[in-house]
């Protein structure tokens, strides 16, 4: 049940973006890094649970973002819906990364769906360019909101393009007519936030210190005799996920096992060494759209053991395009959580092309 949160609010940012990830604490889970694919700069984690090597958040170095939450599907008999699809989401969002410079999102939007998206598992996928229109000096382009749930292109919502704008998405599509309790209050706490910020002059740090916690804001009710599959519906009543289920399983993958297929080695400042990724963009594309049959789903060990908020991202882009990334992680490979703030991750660079 993950939450994203947008803000134009905030008059010296131009997009403020804040993301928590609530997963099985034990899914094995790189820490954010740059890497590259083709000629493209990519910082984000990698989910290394899945072949694709996907993820849930990430933006290039010219400003192509995406981020990713999960539709729930719980239909077992809906064939074009599937519960667990064969294709990775992670690989929707890195489908946008990894696209042609000179793509736009508009024409992604449009070849996306009519493309289909067969055989992955329910998501929203919120993506766009983070930079200046050439209409306006305060204003950013707008960013698309696909859903497996989307007809065609003309069905898709557009956000960002106005000031003052707070937009919520969790685990249902973005228009939902019955709006989560979590995302109402995530966007009212991100305003106040805002609003307290601005009137008392305060800085980046202070900014950030009170966005990490809204992210921690728990108001899970009690699991009364609930089993995990029904107690899953009150995760929309909290932005912040405790650990719930059981601790002991054997079928979470091995601390070690985790530890040893990290991709990068990062570096004490925070930064990482590149890699060169194996699929193009196109190839990657055409390996999560265009499959002519449907694939028997990779094999990988069931899921289980404790499920929560497992990572924290924060990310803001200024008028200038300078962009900070700043990553939470709460627990260690083993499972321990980790105290606040020992588990953060910064990275700043400035956005190539923010101005044309």
């Amino acid at each position: 049940m993950c939450i994203v949160l947008v803000t134009t609010a905030h008059p010296h940012y131009s997009l403020i973006i804040i993301d928590n990830r609530d997963e099985f604490i034990l899914r094995p889970t790189s820490r954010p890094h740059w890497w590259t694919s083709g000629d493209h700069e990519i910082l984000s984690a990698r989910d290394l649970q899945r072949a694709e090597q996907g993820t849930w958040m990430g933006i290039t170095k010219a400003g192509k973002f995406a981020v990713l939450t999960n539709y729930r599907e719980t239909d077992t008999h809906d064939a074009d819906h599937p519960v667990q699809g064969a294709r990775s989401r992670g690989g929707m969002v890195t489908a946008w990364l990894e696209s042609p410079t000179e793509e736009d999102i508009q024409h992604f939007v449009k070849r996306l769906l009519d493309d289909g998206v067969a055989d992955v598992g329910g998501f929203s996928l919120l993506c766009g360019n983070l930079r200046k229109t050439k209409q306006s000096e305060n204003q950013i382009e707008p960013l698309a909101i696909i859903s497996n749930r989307c007809g065609s292109s003309d069905d898709v919502p557009w956000i960002g393009k106005q000031r003052g704008e707070v937009y919520g998405l969790s685990n249902t599509v973005y228009d939902d007519p019955e709006t989560w309790p979590k995302v109402k209050m995530g966007k009212e706490k991100v305003m106040d936030v805002i609003e307290d910020v601005v009137k008392n002059a305060l800085g980046e740090e202070e900014l950030v210190r009170k966005l990490y916690d809204v992210l921690d804001t728990d108001t899970l009710p009690k699991q009364e005799g609930q089993d995990f599959e029904d107690y899953i519906y009150q995760l929309r009543h909290s932005i912040y996920i405790p650990p719930i289920g059981n601790e002991e399983s054997k079928d979470v993958p091995r601390a070690d096992e985790i530890a040893s297929a990290q991709p990068e080695v990062i570096n004490g400042n925070g930064h990482a060494e590149h890699h060169t990724a194996i699929n193009n963009a196109q190839g990657r594309l055409a390996a999560v759209l265009q499959a002519t049959e449907r694939p028997t789903p990779p094999p990988q060990a069931p899921m289980t053991g404790l499920y929560g908020t497992q990572r924290q991202t924060i990310i803001l882009v200024d008028w200038e395009g300078n962009a900070s990334f700043r990553e939470r992680s709460l627990w260690d490979p083993k499972g321990h959580p980790i105290q606040r703030g020992y588990g953060d991750m910064k990275f700043e660079f400035k956005i190539d092309g923010w101005n044309s």
